[in-house]
C-alpha cells in the first residue's frame, strides 16, 4: 500500500481538494485527483492509496449518493475523519466573457440546487448541463464547450478562467461534509466529541420494521444525526439505511445499540467512529440519565450480584 498517497474527487480545483488541503497530513502526502468517487475509493481498496477524501453530505441536498452507495457495497472501508467546508460558488468564464454572453452553464449535479435561484434571476435562459465535478466543468469551459461553470473561485487560475460573479449561493451558510476513508483498522481512541457511522439492512418488510431499528438507538439514549435510505438494487422496496449516530463505538450506549442491531439485522456494516468536525468536547451534551458508561456498568454489576445471590 502507498502510505504517502491520498486520492480525492478531482480534477484539480474541486471543493474536495480544498477540503483535503485543510488536513495537516495533506502537506506530507502526494495528492492524486481521480475522475469519480468510486475511482478514488477503489484506489484505497487496491492499495494504490492510503486514504481518499470524498464528499458525503451537503447541507442543501443531503447525502451524496455515490459515496453512500460505495461505502455500503464492495470491499469494506472505514471513515477516519470528517471535514466541513463552507460552500460558495463563482461563475467562471473565459476572459472577455460578459454575463450576456453566457448561454450554457455547467457544474456538478449537487451544485445546481445550490445556485438554482441565482440562475433563475440572472441567467433565466441559460441551458444547464451537468459535469463530473465542478472543476471538470471549469475544464470544459476552458476547452470552449460551455460558456460558464459554477465552481470554487480558487479553480479559476488552474483553468485560465476568471470569476465573473463570486459568492453565489441560494442558502446562507451552505456547507459540505467530506470524509477521509481508509482500509478497516482499529478505530481511533474516543475524543468525547465523536460520531459513529453504520449501514443497516432490514430483515424483512413489515409494519414497524424501521421503528424497531431506531428503537435500538432510542432506548439507549443515542442521538441520530443522519438517517438516509438507499435502494439495495434487489428490487423496488428493498432498502438499506445509512446512519450517523452521536458517540463512539467504545461508549456503552453505542456499542450495546450496535449489538442489538447486529442481532436483528441481516447485515450491519460498521463504517467507523471518528471525531466530529467543528465540535469540541465541551460542546457535547451529557448523556441522558441512565445512559452513561457509569450507568451501564452499575446495571451490569447489579445483575452480577443478582446472579450470585448478593442482590
Amino acid at each position: 500500500m502507498s502510505a504517502t498517497r491520498f486520492t480525492y474527487l478531482g480534477p484539480e480545483g474541486t471543493f474536495t481538494e480544498a477540503a483535503l488541503r485543510t488536513l495537516p497530513e495533506a502537506d506530507t502526502r502526494e495528492l492524486v485527483p481521480m475522475v469519480s468517487v468510486p475511482a478514488a475509493l477503489d484506489a484505497v481498496r487496491n492499495g494504490e492509496a492510503a486514504a481518499a477524501l470524498v464528499p458525503i453530505e451537503n447541507s442543501v441536498e443531503g447525502g451524496v449518493t455515490a459515496t453512500l452507495d460505495e461505502l455500503a457495497s464492495g470491499e469494506p472501508l472505514m471513515i477516519y475523519r470528517e471535514v466541513l467546508l463552507p460552500i460558495a460558488f463563482a461563475l467562471l468564464v473565459r476572459p472577455g466573457t460578459s454575463l450576456s454572453d453566457v448561454k450554457t452553464v455547467t457544474g456538478h449535479p449537487v451544485a445546481q440546487p445550490q445556485v438554482r435561484n441565482w440562475l433563475r434571476a440572472n441567467l433565466p435562459d441559460a441551458v444547464w448541463e451537468s459535469a463530473a465535478s465542478n472543476a471538470d466543468g471549469a475544464r470544459l469551459v476552458q476547452e470552449g464547450r460551455f460558456d460558464a461553470a459554477f465552481a470554487g473561485e480558487f479553480a479559476a487560475a488552474t483553468y485560465g478562467l476568471v470569476p465573473l460573479v463570486t459568492e453565489i449561493h441560494d442558502a446562507e451558510n451552505a456547507e459540505t461534509r467530506f470524509v477521509l476513508v481508509g482500509r478497516p483498522a482499529r478505530p481511533a481512541a474516543p475524543t468525547g466529541a465523536d460520531k459513529t457511522s453504520v449501514v443497516l439492512w432490514l430483515g424483512d418488510d413489515h409494519p414497524g420494521a424501521l421503528l424497531e431499528l431506531l428503537q435500538e438507538f432510542a432506548v439507549r439514549g443515542v442521538n441520530l444525526m443522519l438517517i438516509q435510505s438507499r435502494p439495495t438494487g434487489e428490487g423496488i422496496g428493498n432498502y438499506c439505511f445509512a446512519v450517523d449516530a452521536e458517540g463512539h463505538i467504545s461508549d456503552r450506549r453505542v456499542s450495546e445499540a450496535l449489538m442489538g442491531l447486529k442481532r436483528t439485522c441481516p447485515q450491519v456494516r460498521f463504517l467507523g467512529s471518528y471525531p466530529r468536525a467543528g465540535v469540541a468536547q465541551g460542546d457535547v451534551r451529557a448523556p441522558r440519565p441512565g445512559t452513561s458508561d457509569g450507568d451501564f456498568t452499575a446495571a451490569s454489576d447489579w445483575l452480577t450480584r443478582c446472579l450470585d445471590g448478593r442482590a
